[in-house]
């Protein structure tokens, strides 16, 4: 009975170390990705920066600047870009952006873009309205998708078939936190018309065509931000998650030990008891 249960204890550490390597070599693939996530959070940041500060400029310096993008209306059909990741073991790095978007959701008449294939199925499985399925893979998106969606989206709200256009991501905050958040994108809020005086700056033909062309390429900065800050704080959590799941098998591992060498001590110390008893009889 000993040596079955010693034999299925060892079975088990050989188990769990193979899991160990597993789980330690994505942690280590993570802090790769990571690195590299966060390199294009960095670089994405300027190009979204000068774009921010020309609308800004714009809107600040025309009181009667008119422009689609500014105008509020009626909510009736309502866009969400929600970016999730193409695999799971990342924590709750999934869950808990499409936990919120869909809590947004459910209240609205909305159709929804989803990028990455967990977003795809979670919303497949839920019957939501989805826009397209063209980006499945969220590690294939690149800068020019995001201006293609941008554009779409730009012009499916000039034409009045939607009225609000939401993005829902995650904010890489640091290594050890990330938070979900659902940013709105059109109509755009935020700039007081003729908040300051006139600028020096001249827009050609025009600052509100110049402002309405520009709208679309700041949109798919902000995508394309959103998408980068997404991917960071999904190799954030995945390399939290694997460190966590890393140790958890160390931990399994040395007490499987402990009880593995008890009962090999306890097998060993009634063999000599015995032979003992043997001899003496």
């Amino acid at each position: 009975m000993s040596s079955a249960t010693a034999k299925g204890i060892k079975t088990r550490i050989n188990s769990l170390k193979k899991t160990e390597q597993i789980t330690k070599a994505m942690e280590m693939v993570a802090a790769s990705k990571l690195n590299h996530a966060q390199a294009q959070v960095l670089n994405s940041r300027p190009y979204f920066e000068i774009l921010f500060s020309t609308i800004s400029n714009i809107a600040a310096s025309e009181s009667d600047l008119s422009s689609p993008y500014l105008k509020k209306r009626e909510v009736k059909k309502s866009v969400y870009v929600v970016i999730a990741g193409d695999r799971g073991l990342a924590g709750g790095y999934n869950h808990n952006i499409l936990k919120m978007c869909q809590a947004e959701i459910e209240a609205k008449n909305a159709i929804v873009l989803p990028i990455g294939n967990k977003a795809v199925e979670y919303f497949k499985l839920r019957g939501a309205n989805i826009l397209t399925e063209n980006y499945t893979l969220a590690e294939g998106v690149g800068v020019g998708d995001c201006f293609s969606i941008a554009k779409t989206l730009c012009k499916g709200f000039r034409n009045g078939e939607y009225d609000e256009i939401c993005v829902g991501y995650t904010n890489f905050v640091s290594v050890l936190s990330q938070t979900p958040a659902v940013l709105p994108l059109l109509p755009l809020k935020g700039y007081e018309k003729g908040k300051t005086t006139q600028s020096d700056i001249l827009y050609e033909p025009s600052s509100a065509e110049a402002f309405d062309a520009i709208i679309p390429e700041y949109l798919g900065g902000v995508l394309y931000g959103c998408l980068c800050e997404s991917r960071a704080a999904e190799q954030a959590a995945r390399r939290t998650a694997m460190d966590s799941a890393t140790q958890n098998a160390e931990e399994m591992i040395d007490d499987l030990s402990l009880k593995y060498n008890q009962i090999r001590q306890t097998a060993i110390t009634n063999e000599i008891i015995e032979i003992v008893a043997g001899s003496e009889s």
